[in-house]
């Protein structure tokens, strides 16, 4: 990208962020310095409710494309889908290395054995405190925590300055796994000197801290105390090890087997386990089908579908679609989560389903978050010290919630950036400016199309879904330019024929008048006939309906 406000010769850095801000998902930024570009995860977003039949949402790479050759690899913060979601469908078309800790490595390679992509991607496990070279920029890895195993920051070394990109993270001094995070280090950098910090803001409008995940431990061995003869189903994210291992540890105090359900938790599990970042005791875990050959209070299902997804295994549970577990009147479940934001609806469909078949449903006090609350942040500001502050991770609410926090902390207003994903801002030492846009937003994954779903589709998705669609046929003789057969009317989603009789015997009488109407005028060309035809039926169905479903004209020429 040619950057015409960028008038003196001295290089900058750039940062990009082609998804992650204005909405919760789809985490990637581009960092470019001269030649070199290094791409910080490459996540996915969930489709919104008016986004009828899309499956996933991933971001427009076309910068990185069009840039290529400049491209060093992708470096992953942690395993969770809006940070590594995207990349088996970026790879396809830009094959770069991919650097990322153990069990994030573990779970991409999961992605990309579906994807054949396997043995064409470059692959790279870094260890915490380990520095990497990718052309202009040297990556350091710093051990940090949030609700999945092996999560880090970044300390990004450039010609220009230091960039410590936080990740997803929280501040636990009690981990379920593994160290708490290297405070320490975040200390060096900041004595060191930081050109920019880019902390995230999902929790940024939270005061105080965020609880520490052990502290969970009680919470579920308070629920297993409380319901000895319950059989106990927990559903949380598939990603959430510690969850995991927590719920398996209180499972074994209490002598109950487990059971792990969703195709999505069995992968990472596995994973996990085979890596050492789940204990799981010998003679623990049992294939659902041994379900039956145990008494239900000595049993406990982990499950996937803590957000309402219809095809989870908890929703096919709710709504008895599920083929070897029923819920009944002696099962206890236990939503180890916070709703999404937008997947509220959902999650309280499925509480509803299971309170109908008489299951006992508990919703609050199972979870804690993964993200830093305004404490936490201030810790990192007050050891980091950086120059410049530029919000990452959120909804535009989220990120002035943390311009909020740097500017108590002492930080100018004018060093703080909120950006809009496709902005370029350049900074070095001496200044820092917003420069410049590139495409950015997302591209659309419907079945195995990539990006074949626009705006036009699915602005016909939402017509169809609202009004529906009328599909108009007649036969034409070119010769006579006569009406050989119809018009008949076929409705769908708009009105059901049979008791609408009189409706749709009007609406061909309307149809035959605007077709007579065009061949008496020496009209013959395909296009205005059917224009006619829509323009005609169309006010006729808007007087009678109030209503605009689509119509479809069809003419077939004998």
């Amino acid at each position: 990208m040619k950057n015409e406000l960028n008038t003196d010769n001295r290089s900058r850095l750039k940062i990009i962020p082609l998804g992650g801000l204005e909405q919760i998902g789809m985490n990637i930024t581009a960092f470019e310095y001269e030649d070199s570009i290094v791409v910080v995860d490459c996540g996915l977003a969930f489709p919104a409710d008016d986004m009828l039949g899309i499956d996933l949402v991933i971001p427009d790479v076309t910068y990185l494309k069009d840039n290529f050759e400049k491209v060093k690899g992708f470096v992953i913060t942690h395993g969770h889908e809006d940070h590594i979601g995207a990349l088996p469908y970026i790879l396809k078309d830009m094959n770069v290395p991919v650097y990322a800790t153990r069990l994030t490595m573990g779970i991409i390679e999961n992605k990309l054995t579906e994807h054949e992509l396997m043995d064409s991607t470059r692959r790279v496990i870094v260890k915490f405190g380990q520095t990497i070279n990718l052309g202009k920029f040297k990556v350091e890895f710093i051990k940090t925590n949030h609700s999945i195993v092996d999560a880090a920051a970044l300390a990004i070394y450039s010609p220009a300055g230091i960039v410590v990109h936080t990740g997803d993270f929280k501040v636990d001094y009690t981990p379920v796994f593994g160290d708490s995070i290297d405070l320490a280090r975040f200390a060096e950098l900041g004595r060191k000197g930081v050109l920019a910090l880019m902390p995230d803001s999902t929790n940024a409008e939270r005061p105080g801290f965020s609880p520490s995940e052990r502290t969970l431990s009680h919470t579920f061995e308070m629920i297993f105390e409380e319901h000895p003869k319950n059989r106990i189903i927990v559903a949380t994210f598939a990603s959430n090890v510690d969850r995991v291992q927590q719920v398996i540890n209180t499972a074994g105090k209490y002598g109950r087997k487990v059971v792990v359900e969703g195709r999505s938790m069995v992968n990472i599990i596995e994973t996990a386990a085979k890596l050492n970042c789940l204990n799981v005791p010998d003679n623990t875990l049992i294939d659902v089908d041994m379900l039956k050959s145990y008494p239900d209070e000595k049993t406990v299902i982990i499950t996937t579908g803590s957000q309402g997804e219809s095809m989870a295994a908890l929703s096919r549970m709710a709504s008895g679609m599920h083929k070897k577990i029923s819920i009944g009147p002696g099962d206890t479940i236990v939503f180890s989560s916070n709703p999404i934001p937008g997947n509220e609806k959902a999650v309280t469909k499925v509480v509803n389903e299971l309170l109908q078949k008489g299951a006992e449903v508990i919703t609050q006090d199972a979870h804690v978050s993964g993200h830093a609350c305004q404490e936490e942040l201030k810790l990192i500001y007050s050891l980091v010290k950086p120059k410049y502050v530029i919000p990452a991770h959120g909804e535009y609410k989220h990120l002035v919630a943390q311009k909020k926090i740097a500017l108590n902390l002492g930080i100018p207003k004018e060093n703080i950036f909120i950006l809009q994903s496709g902005d370029v801002i350049e900074l070095d030492e001496k200044s820092a400016r917003i420069t410049g846009k590139v495409p950015a937003g997302g591209i659309l994954v419907d079945g195995l199309g990539v990006g074949d779903v626009g705006n036009v589709v699915l602005r016909d998705r939402q017509r169809l879904a609202e009004d529906g669609i009328l599909i108009v046929v007649l036969a034409l003789d070119s010769n006579n330019l006569t009406v050989v057969s119809g018009p008949d009317i076929v409705s769908r989603g708009f009105v059901y024929v049979r008791e609408s009789e009189s409706l749709i015997d009007e609406a061909c009488a309307i149809v035959d008048v605007s077709v007579n109407k065009c061949l008496e005028k020496g009209i013959t060309d395909w296009g205005r006939l059917k224009g006619s035809i829509r323009d005609d039926l169309s006010d006729f169905i808007w007087d009678k309906t109030n209503r605009r479903p689509m119509i479809l004209p069809i003419i077939m020429e004998v």
